[in-house]
């Protein structure tokens, strides 16, 4: 090899390094500064509500899709009826009279009379998504324009509501757009012994709300899941997910807009968050409350399988950052970090990792500590062999997931299609 040779190798190896240890660099500022807003929004949290009076207070419509016996049902969906809110209503959403959940809601409307709330029995097919199905009667039903969808496997605090429709409804800067989704970021504070169970909630409550808060904070773009979303009717009913501006003069013949239209996706929380953002030009926040995740039983395998459902879901939204996602996990990013400053300063690489992965590790905790505000943050043997877990698996599940497109959800097979769209599918490959 020719001196020329060695130079142009030398200025390879130092450009690469050096890219190197500025990608590692920006990761570790976007997981500080998730960490850093997580604390400020979630340590210190508000027990209690000071709202508007009873006659100034907006109506809100709660939905609440049911589908069988969901882990805690009974504790959750009361949590709803035990809301402190002078202005709601409470519908629960059933597609099949045979639900085994119809039995409980009955029950919990005879323990809460005064509170307004009915069921709604039978689904409108509207597209493939179940769960959109399921809510389209109650959401025609909804005699509030406020809308808060609630998944049925979360139970919330009495106080979420008022906050939420306080930061929705608060006043904004000339400059700022208005707010149109208020969304909770979930968290698990009980958790059994299974092991899936176990690693979703160490998943959960560190590296998903570490990133989740941080790119909400910085806001360039929407970033929701559906756990549990405020959004108001009248905004809903003028997107339908192209994620295109909507143009004023449109006359919206033949096009189908609203919440119907979302029929089409599986992870049709997050589209419909997307397309306000994007064809309304309106921005999301999320409150200072949770939404108390109930993972229930899960095994490794239903760990596995649920994480290989959302990644491809993922991956045909937003494939860019799929396919970066590996690069932004602790074990790739600290040979990132290693090699380059092993070649920029002859650090020796396992001082480096030995520091990387302590950090990491605490900064995790920190998120999870946060989150958990005022209730204490379990950080055990299990919890460091679940994390432990975690990191190792998030490659693996990836490299699974980017070359499929089958997913189940919900006993349900479905193949996912360009921008998150889905059809039903007849393999039964995946589960």
């Amino acid at each position: 090899m020719s001196y020329y040779d060695d130079e142009l190798s030398a200025k390879i190896s130092s450009a690469l390094a050096i890219f190197g240890l500025v990608w590692y660099t920006a990761l570790w500022c976007i997981g500080l500064l998730g960490a850093i807003s997580v604390y400020r929004r979630y340590r210190n949290r508000p027990i209690f509500v000071n709202f508007t009076p009873a006659f100034e207070a907006p109506g809100v419509s709660v939905l609440r899709p049911l589908k069988g016996l969901d882990p805690d049902l009974y504790t959750n969906l009361e949590s709803t009826l035990r809301l402190d809110y002078p202005n709601f209503e409470i519908i629960f959403s059933v597609s099949d009279e045979k639900d085994q959940a119809l039995p409980i809601v009955t029950e919990l409307l005879q323990l809460y009379p005064n509170v307004k709330a009915q069921i709604v029995v039978g689904q409108e097919v509207v597209g493939v998504n179940p769960k959109v199905n399921n809510l389209v009667r109650s959401y025609k039903l909804a005699e509030n324009d406020i809308i808060w969808v609630l998944d049925s496997n979360v139970f919330v605090d009495p106080g979420t509501l008022a906050r939420s429709v306080e930061a929705l409804t608060a006043p904004r800067k000339p400059t700022q757009r208005r707010i149109g989704v208020i969304h909770h970021v979930p968290f698990v504070d009980k958790v059994n012994s299974c092991w899936g169970s176990r690693v979703e909630a160490v998943f959960l409550n560190t590296v998903h709300a570490k990133m989740y808060v941080a790119i909400n904070t910085v806001a360039i773009e929407s970033c929701v899941v559906g756990k549990s979303n405020i959004f108001r009717r009248s905004d809903v009913d003028l997107v339908n997910g192209t994620l295109k501006p909507r143009d004023p003069l449109d006359l919206d013949v033949g096009i189908k807009r609203g919440f119907a239209s979302f029929g089409r996706f599986l992870a049709e929380d997050n589209m419909i968050a997307s397309a306000l953002w994007h064809e309304l030009g309106i921005r999301h926040e999320l409150s200072t409350d949770v939404a108390h995740n109930v993972v229930g039983n899960m095994s490794i395998s239903d760990y596995v399988w649920r994480r290989v459902r959302w990644l491809r879901v993922r991956k045909r939204m937003v494939l860019a950052a799929s396919l970066v996602e590996p690069f932004t996990e602790s074990i790739l990013l600290s040979i990132i970090g290693s090699s380059s400053v092993r070649y920029l300063f002859g650090i020796p690489r396992s001082w480096f990792l030995i520091v990387h992965f302590l950090l990491w590790f605490l900064v995790d905790t920190s998120v999870y500590s946060s989150l958990a505000g005022r209730l204490p943050a379990v950080i055990d043997g299990h919890f460091v062999m679940a994390w432990i877990f975690r990191e190792v698996a998030a490659l693996p599940i990836w490299l699974f997931a980017v070359f499929g497109n089958d997913v189940v959800w919900r006993g349900e097979h479905y193949r996912i299609l360009q921008n998150g769209e889905v059809a039903p599918s007849s393999s039964g490959n995946d589960k």
